[in-house]
């Protein structure tokens, strides 16, 4: 494991462990809460990871008592207050955020413990997979401040679905570890002292698999989701998978399984 904080990211604390980057949230004192900074500063560093090919996971996690707390409420009073092209301007930089996270060829997965209301919750939901502790609590809090989850929304109601929106979205009831993976939100639950481990069950899996052939995953989910099976879709199916199984890390894999040995992609144990 590698310490990588730098002065570039002053609330950040990046690490390397082996061919997985986490990424920590570290504003500890204010429960990781966002404001123009950690915005930047979280676009930036998903961008320079998933653009880096060493790295194979990318996992957010938040230092101290929360994931995150969701928006600094002092920033958001901030840019209430300021003129129209100004606040319009700041709110277009956390809507791209969460896309920027979302769209990440490199597998994202969320280490969720504490508190993730608000804009946690929808990093939680932007990225690919979501990690929850038992003590875990979510919430989509805006209305509870008069306003609405307008950056997070497409994200959460990808993850939750329609139906549990119109719910949470106006309630902004809290959901805990266990409920966030029955409606969809968390894909695994642990106990607090076994969350890392769980994170990392997930990463080594992950390790097992070709690269390009996971960011071909994720592309193939964004263009046949909510689609009718038509012939448009089968014919991109199609090409899709004889396009991907002549590419040298395909022949790799299946030439790797058929010969009963570890594929080049998977890194060395220890």
């Amino acid at each position: 494991m590698r310490d990588m904080t730098t002065p570039n990211y002053t609330t950040l604390k990046i690490e390397r462990r082996g061919a997985a980057v986490w990424v920590w949230m570290n504003r500890p004192e204010l429960h990781n809460a966002f404001d123009e900074t950690l915005i930047a500063e979280l676009t930036a560093a998903f961008t320079e990871f998933d653009a880096d090919p060493a790295v194979r996971a990318i996992v957010l996690a938040g230092a101290g008592k929360s994931f995150s707390a969701g928006a600094d409420l002092n920033w958001m009073k901030r840019q209430g207050e300021a003129p129209l092209e100004a606040n319009v301007a700041d709110a277009r930089q956390l809507a791209t955020l969460f896309r920027t996270i979302s769209m990440c060829a490199t597998p994202t997965i969320a280490r969720v413990h504490g508190a993730a209301l608000g804009g946690g919750m929808g990093l939680a939901a932007a990225c690919d997979i979501c990690v929850a502790s038992t003590k875990a609590q979510f919430a989509t809090s805006e209305v509870r401040l008069g306003i609405i989850p307008a950056a997070i929304g497409p994200y959460v109601v990808r993850a939750i679905g329609e139906r549990q929106a119109y719910r949470y979205f106006q309630t902004a009831e809290r959901i805990g570890g266990e409920q966030a993976r029955e409606i969809g939100l968390a894909h695994e639950v642990a106990e607090p002292d076994a969350l890392d481990a769980k994170v990392q069950e997930i990463v080594d899996a992950l390790l097992a698999g070709g690269p390009l052939a996971q960011a071909a995953a994720t592309d193939l989910i964004r263009a046949v989701a909510h689609r009718p099976v038509d012939d448009a879709v089968v014919e991109d199916t199609a090409l899709r998978i004889a396009t991907l199984r002549a590419t040298p890390e395909a022949r790799e894999g299946l030439g790797a399984f058929l010969e009963k040995r570890t594929a080049s992609w998977v890194p060395a144990k220890g």
